[in-house]
């Protein structure tokens, strides 16, 4: 099962239903680990370090701090960015797939984009 961190924007209703779908699931939001207000390469720092990867809406730094991560060498175990247009179904109808379907260390390094 994916191990999970949410930023703090990320809808909550996304995580409620994730819940609902997945009673087991292993998701985390910055305000459950004190991060809350804190910079988006802090986020990132904190999910690497923890072995998290990171839902986020932020289509428009949250990236490309993860490439810079990537660029200098340092772990990012994975982002999510999800479209916040999406509606909230097909979110986690398209996350419970992933969790389902795939390992956490597939999304080593890797930047996905949802809708898929």
């Amino acid at each position: 099962m994916l191990r999970l961190l949410s930023d703090e924007n990320f809808n909550g209703d996304i995580g409620r239903g994730l819940f609902l779908r997945q009673p087991s699931l292993d998701l985390l939001r910055v305000q459950d680990v004190g991060l809350q207000e804190v910079d988006d390469p802090a986020i990132l720092d904190w999910a690497a370090s923890n072995g998290r990867i990171l839902l986020t809406h932020d289509r428009a730094t949250m990236p490309n701090f993860a490439y810079e991560r990537l660029s200098q060498g340092q772990p990012m175990p994975g982002l999510f960015v999800i479209n916040d247009r999406m509606p909230v179904r097909q979110v986690i109808d398209e996350l419970v797939l992933l969790i389902d379907a795939s390992g956490q260390d597939e999304w080593n390094g890797l930047v996905l984009y949802l809708p898929l």
